[in-house]
């Protein structure tokens, strides 16, 4: 084959070649794949030379510590690919991949699944596979590293993000807003390796797209360059010459996929699918690889190991720069990457409830979140916001908080612009970096375009807060194509999210504390534009929002109804509660700020909450799908079964049904 050798030593003398390396990542992937009849052994083998390149000679890791903080990022958003990692990872000695985990690729309980999964193998630095999704995660990376650098200096971070993407992170459309935000910020760390390779599913990419992708780069401001992805010298000199440029880069490095296989090299049939017996074995033949299948001869195996050795070396020199800091920037250090909050935090959302507490405002929930901003900011020097291109509407942006720009990362709000897709994918990318806790905002409308970003968090665990403004047909005016009425219910879908529409501005900044602490479980806070008024009463010494729901207005004798609202519908409820309560009918009101929260507790809670018998009524301005859960099939719902309308808001509320009035006669028709 035609690729350039350069040579590795095994720590006893001998020397591998590059190409021998290359062809052990290109073996085991062909090999898992077919034992696993499912895969995609076409990527791993067209890239295997650019990788080797990229693990033995820049990438700093650390086999035996994988989340060591300073550590280069490698970022697979090709992620079908996954054996490439897999490979590599086995190969360099990451204790996770095993020689039988390989074995097990694709199989139940294995450490290597069909598409790469963080937190589940150690070295996968983000979940990978809907294309374009780690690209633009590892934008936030990249943001994120020069944030800590911003903060912490060169001496604690100083680190480089690399990523393989390949035409279909390219063709996505969030590749284009992360892209051109990677440019805006000059983020110089981060490096793309883009597989050139020509091929997607349906077959050459002629079918489908024409652009020239190192002028589309270069309108976005990043250093552009191509190589022949299968040349070790060439691609080495690329790398370090990106290295050197102060601006993002993407290497077109033209690849052929399923490189070495007799019949179905540079060809669709590589990519997804086993290859077969007789192909894998001419691959042997072409690539001069005579071990079976799953052997690694020792002296390759051993160079790997030397290399996984040598690359840890940064790791020491970090640890020792680390061990030279003063206490003070160590701990804080420490601190920020630990993910822990502050102490000051909670005492902080504490005293501003006391505040509200005696001053019950009437405040929209939006702007209910801004004045918790302002007292968790100077508490939490990690948090970090945004919005695209809504900050005076999503009210996320505090005194104090300066922008982010290129050349000064020391802000703490980033500019999104109309980057929907990217802004939520960018902030999983700092979550999984560490050391920034991140929030932005957008109208709720918009978590269409943020889902796919959305549903990633909640798969990682990440602690990612949405602040979604504009939450209902509350918004008015601006008519259907903006008010959300079944994206509450949709986002209450999502496995592992919680999804928070607070009630008054007490539950607002108990629902941004509740938030913040849940570490492992990414947040959506549903805010009002319009006014709403204090409606929590009493002791506000615990955290009723962080159950997810509380007697809020409880019965005065024998519970015959109970009223279950969230957001600006609780104020309805109460005022539909006293209606019946002077009518005789003993009600009471459930404020649920958290469906998902609430079900979450003990049987016992939640049957205290919700009464033993009585009618369930259920109101919120939204669809009713996801309440059945609670109120039965029999129970009550006021709310949306339509798209909504331009109005002013409070016709809107009479328009569609959704008032006292309303709630009163269903129950008395339902009560006889």
């Amino acid at each position: 084959m035609n690729t350039t050798s350069s040579a590795a030593s095994d720590g006893s003398g001998s020397a591998v070649s590059h190409d021998m390396l290359a062809n052990a990542i290109r073996a085991l992937s062909m090999d898992a794949v077919e034992k696993a009849k499912s895969g995609h052994p076409g990527m791993p083998m067209g890239m295997a030379d650019v990788a080797t390149v990229l693990f033995s000679e820049f990438l700093n890791y650390d086999p035996k510590a994988p989340d060591w903080a300073d550590r280069d990022r490698f970022i697979l958003s090709a992620g079908h690919g996954s054996m490439l990692i897999y490979s590599l990872l086995h190969l360099t000695g990451y204790d996770d991949v095993t020689l039988d985990e390989i074995k097990n690729f694709r199989q139940l309980g294995s450490k290597t699944p069909g598409h790469p999964e963080f937190g589940h193998t150690q070295g996968v630095e983000t979940t990978t596979g809907p294309l374009g999704q780690g690209f633009a995660n590892a934008v936030g990376m990249a943001l994120a590293e020069r944030m800590t650098n911003a903060r912490f200096g060169d001496d604690l971070v100083d680190h480089y993000t690399y990523v393989i993407a390949g035409d279909g992170c390219l063709m996505e459309g969030i590749s284009h807003e992360a892209a051109s935000m990677a440019g805006h910020l000059k983020l110089g760390k981060l490096i793309v390796l883009f597989d050139d390779n020509g091929i997607s599913i349906d077959g050459s990419t002629d079918l489908s797209v024409s652009d020239d992708q190192l002028m589309r780069f270069e309108a976005y401001g990043w250093d552009t360059s191509r190589v022949d992805g299968h040349d070790a010298e060439a691609i080495s000199a690329a790398i370090e010459a990106a290295r050197a440029d102060d601006r993002p880069s993407l290497i077109a490095c033209r690849t052929k996929i399923g490189f070495g296989a007799p019949t179905k090299e540079g060809k669709s049939s590589s990519h997804g699918a086993p290859l077969g017996a007789d192909e894998i074995a001419g691959a042997r033949e072409n690539l001069g690889w005579s071990a079976g299948p799953f052997e690694i001869p020792a002296e390759v195996l051993d160079a790997w190991r030397a290399i996984g050795a040598e690359r840890a070396g940064a790791h020491v020199a970090w640890t020792a720069r680390y061990d030279s800091a003063d206490a003070a920037t160590r701990k804080a250090f420490d601190a920020a990457m630990s993910g822990k909050l502050p102490e000051g935090a909670e005492e902080a959302i504490k005293d501003l409830i006391a505040k509200h507490a005696a001053e019950k405002p009437k405040l929209a929930t939006r702007v209910a979140s801004q004045k918790a901003l302002e007292a968790l900011q100077p508490a939490i020097p990690e948090l970090v916001g945004g919005s695209a291109d809504l900050t005076g509407s999503n009210n996320t942006k505090v005194g104090g908080q300066d922008a982010v720009k290129a050349g000064d990362y020391s802000g703490h709000y980033i500019y999104y612009g109309v980057r929907e897709h990217a802004m939520a994918a960018a902030m999983n990318g700092m979550a999984l970096h560490g050391g920034l806790i991140p929030y932005g905002g957008t109208f709720l409308v918009f978590t269409d375009y943020c889902r796919p970003s959305i549903r990633l968090s909640a798969l990682m665990g990440l602690r990612v807060i949405y602040v979604m403004t504009h939450d209902s047909i509350g918004l008015g005016e601006d008519g259907p194509t903006h008010q959300p009425v079944e994206h509450v219910a949709a986002l209450r879908a999502i496995p592992n999210l919680n999804v928070f529409r607070p009630a008054d501005a007490i539950e607002t900044a108990e629902c941004w504390l509740a938030a913040l602490q849940d570490e492992h479980r990414p947040s959506i806070l549903a805010l009002t534009r319009q006014g709403l008024p204090t409606v929590r009463d009493g002791d506000t010494s615990e955290n009723l929002s962080a159950k997810g729901g509380y007697v809020l207005a409880d019965a005065s004798g024998a519970r015959k109804v109970t009223i279950l609202a969230t957001g600006s519908e609780v104020e309805i409820a109460l005022a539909a509660k006293a209606a019946l309560d002077a009518d005789g009918i003993a009600t009471a009101v459930v404020s649920m700020p958290s469906i998902e929260r609430f079900t979450a507790q003990d049987a016992a809670y939640r049957k205290q909450v919700l009464g033993a018998s009585s009618l369930m009524v259920a109101v919120e301005a939204g669809i009713r799908q996801s309440w059945d859960g609670l109120i039965g099939l029999d129970g009550i719902f006021v709310g949306m079964n339509s798209f909504g309308a331009s109005a002013p808001y409070d016709d809107l509320y009479k328009h569609f049904g959704i008032t006292s009035d309303a709630i009163v006669a269903e129950v008395k028709k339902r009560l006889g």
